[in-house]
């Protein structure tokens, strides 16, 4: 059942990729895109990869989303369609097109295949500690007992750019 359910989930990934990117309004191509998101989540689920998962929809599906829906509003986009650009001659653009969409098959043949012939027959037998690797209690431990030191160096780098960001903003004032 687990293996049906992830080639529904990457089916419904790839659709939503491409919808994401065909589409010509911005706010329906950022919909697609945390759809997009959705469903890697669940992908992640499947590989026993919660923490991940959960991260997947807090941080890219609630916070950049956010953000990027609040950019797509700021820009004001309806005013793109006042510039009449000229159109290309007929035969060129069919060309490049149907060349484009060529090129585009072949690219993904090739890299199926690539990964095809990397990863057949290596994998065959499934480590034990695999299944602990993507839970919040294996990660916590890996970072703050065996990178404790990179954790505290990271924290500070922050702490100091929130400060800095704050005393630019109160000389703009």
């Amino acid at each position: 059942m687990e293996k049906y359910i992830f080639y529904i989930l990457s089916l419904l990934a790839i659709v939503s990729a491409i919808l994401m990117i065909t589409r010509k309004n911005p706010i329906v191509s950022a919909l697609w895109l945390i759809f997009n998101f959705f469903t890697i989540s669940g992908i992640y689920l499947l590989l026993k990869a919660q923490f991940i998962a959960i991260i997947q929809v807090l941080v890219y599906a609630g916070a950049i989303m956010v953000l990027f829906l609040f950019v797509i509003m700021l820009l004001n986009l309806d005013k793109v369609e006042e510039f009449n650009f000229p159109e290309p001659e007929k035969t060129k653009r069919d060309y490049k097109k149907l060349t484009a969409i060529l090129l585009s098959i072949l690219l993904m043949f090739l890299l199926g295949y690539s990964v095809y012939l990397g990863f057949a027959g290596k994998f065959e037998e499934e480590n034990p500690e695999a299944l602990n690797i993507g839970k919040a209690e294996f990660l916590g431990k890996k970072l703050f007992l065996e990178y404790s030191y990179q954790v505290e160096v990271i924290g500070l780098l922050l702490l100091a750019a929130v400060i800095g960001a704050v005393i630019l903003a109160k000389k703009k004032l």
